[in-house]
């Protein structure tokens, strides 16, 4: 197959690509190498250059994109901006890269028609759901909002039920939840996503749009301070810094490892693979904030304070897990690595790398200087 890869040379993007060439695909990878994600003056690397047919640019050329399209049997469309907290001060940046870019790749799909063309993936998110799914007591499953502010000010971490106002716990987030996305991030990839599937729909081919959960592994941007906590957590450790957690430490998130990510996505790419929907990919279980942050220090036999800190970033999410037994069903995956075992072999690789300062500090300056980021 002809395969173009949008946002190649990123974390997800690059691994796909060198798997999809291994199962003799012919790759197009197109990325801007966006110095936030690759650092400054960067280059594809050479590993990605020997399977991929790499062109610098950006997913808004028109003229390029449509160039790029033509022949292609299957395009899997990963450029995007990512940063939850960024994209609630960068409004227009976030808008131009995640909605626009889209909008250009589809206008160009609608009104040229290429005509190899047979499915389309799109990377979507778990921001889409914001809080998610929760049990209540006496409601049975509810969506609670957004927590507000003055919810975190008053000491309540927590989510409540939006019917009563009583104490809910989290369950697995189906395809089927609401969506209610609390970061304009969240709202980006809800509105990328219905645009593909909507677009695919009436073109009359397969498309996906793949809710991925907080995705991690080796080769990860560990110089972005916008997103992965794990890079941040590694990077601060090594250098004998604090960890400052947020809220009382015990949010969580789904965590879930690369490989997985790539046999997902590969998965779902299978020409014998048909539909048109949402999937949520992820492990399936939780962990606490608190829990990775004291894994990361054992693993580095580090002795530096884990400060609980109350801090709330607008935007956040307390918990999130994934209900994946859609995507089960329709391609039969099933995720591999642990938590546990997947963030040894993160932290491994981490070891192997300088510990950057990434500007950690400086990204929670901005929030903070903006009201975005508060202590309860």
């Amino acid at each position: 197959m002809k395969i173009l890869i949008t946002g190649g040379a990123g974390f997800i993007g690059s691994r796909l690509a060198q798997a999809l060439a291994a199962d003799g695909a012919e790759v197009t990878v197109l990325d801007n190498l966006s110095p936030q994600v690759h650092g400054a003056e960067a280059e594809f690397p050479s590993t990605l250059r020997k399977v991929a047919n790499c062109i610098k640019g950006d997913v808004g050329d028109a003229e390029l994109i449509g160039k790029l399209l033509d022949e292609q049997q299957v395009v899997v469309h990963f450029a995007a901006e990512t940063g939850t907290g960024q994209s609630m001060y960068a409004v227009d940046h976030y808008a131009r890269v995640n909605v626009q870019g889209t909008a250009v790749l589809l206008d160009r799909l609608v009104n040229h028609r290429p005509t190899n063309l047979r499915k389309l993936i799109v990377a979507s998110s778990r921001a889409v759901y914001g809080e998610g799914e929760y049990q209540c007591a006496s409601h049975g499953r509810v969506y609670p909002a957004a927590r507000t502010v003055d919810h975190i000010a008053a000491g309540r971490f927590d989510c409540l039920c939006p019917e009563c106002g009583g104490t809910v716990e989290p369950v697995a987030t189906t395809e089927r939840a609401r969506l209610q996305p609390s970061s304009f991030y969240g709202l980006t990839k809800q509105v990328q996503e219905q645009m593909v599937l909507m677009f695919a729909s009436s073109l009359g081919i397969d498309a996906f749009a793949l809710r991925f959960q907080n995705v991690y592994g080796p080769g990860q941007s560990l110089t972005n301070p916008y997103t992965g906590i794990l890079a941040i957590f590694s990077n601060l450790v090594r250098q004998g810094l604090p960890l400052n957690i947020f809220e009382d430490g015990l949010e969580s998130r789904d965590f879930v490892y690369i490989d997985d990510i790539i046999t997902a996505t590969t998965q779902c790419i299978d020409p014998n693979v048909h539909g048109v929907e949402a999937l949520n990919v992820g492990s399936g279980s939780r962990t606490a904030v608190i829990d990775v942050a004291r894994s990361i220090a054992t693993y580095f036999e580090a002795q530096v304070p884990i400060n609980v800190t109350g801090t709330f970033r607008v935007g956040d999410i307390r918990h999130n897990f994934a209900d994946i037994s859609r995507i089960a069903s329709l391609t039969g995956f099933v995720p591999r690595w642990s938590f546990d075992e997947g963030l040894k072999q993160f932290l491994g690789w981490a070891e192997t790398h300088r510990a950057a300062e990434a500007g950690y500090d400086r990204s929670l300056a901005e929030l903070r200087t903006r009201g975005l980021l508060t202590t309860g």
